[in-house]
């Protein structure tokens, strides 16, 4: 009983293993900061919404801006599958190099999805809390969340090239 149980895998067992990795973080990650950020914006949309229910179809919209991120990890989650092969296709050419390759590639989109879901639904509850004060708010508040989306964006772009070079 020496070694690790890694130390018994071959090279495609472990590159399996870390490209199954990647493929979960990207999407856990991103989705945990999805769930915050929309659970945030919706607190505030249902204070604001209680007094004002003609604010509805606006709130909603600033609500919904931080799921983009689960979309963008769960997008990643899915090009690595197809990429790598796990997904109706041949794993034979996952060595542990690759496997490496497609667990980093999810790092961008995980940790930048989580964190700027986070905190766009924090901009976004701000966004919503103007709106009870001023009507014509929307914009302005859907400005200010929108530039959180950039670096989720951003995220995403480098997740899908670190995929397609891997």
């Amino acid at each position: 009983m020496e070694g690790s149980i890694f130390s018994t895998l071959t090279s495609n067992e472990l590159g399996i293993f870390f490209t199954g990795l990647g493929v979960a973080l990207s999407a856990i990650l991103s989705g945990i900061g999805s769930a915050i950020g929309v659970g945030k914006a919706g607190q505030a949309a249902a204070g604001v919404i209680a007094d004002q229910p003609e604010r509805f179809g606006n709130c909603l919209v600033l609500e919904l801006l931080p799921g983009s991120q689960g979309i963008y990890g769960f997008a990643v989650s899915i090009l690595i599958l197809i990429f790598s092969g796990l997904l109706g296709g041949s794993t034979e050419s996952i060595t542990f190099s690759r496997g490496l390759a497609y667990f980093a590639a999810s790092l961008p989109v995980g940790f930048g999805g989580l964190l700027s879901a986070i905190h766009q639904g924090k901009v976004s509850a701000a966004g919503i809390q103007m709106l009870a004060k001023r009507a014509d708010g929307f914009g302005n508040g859907m400005m200010l969340a929108l530039m959180v989306e950039t670096y989720a964006l951003l995220s995403l772009i480098v997740s899908v090239f670190l995929v397609l070079f891997a």
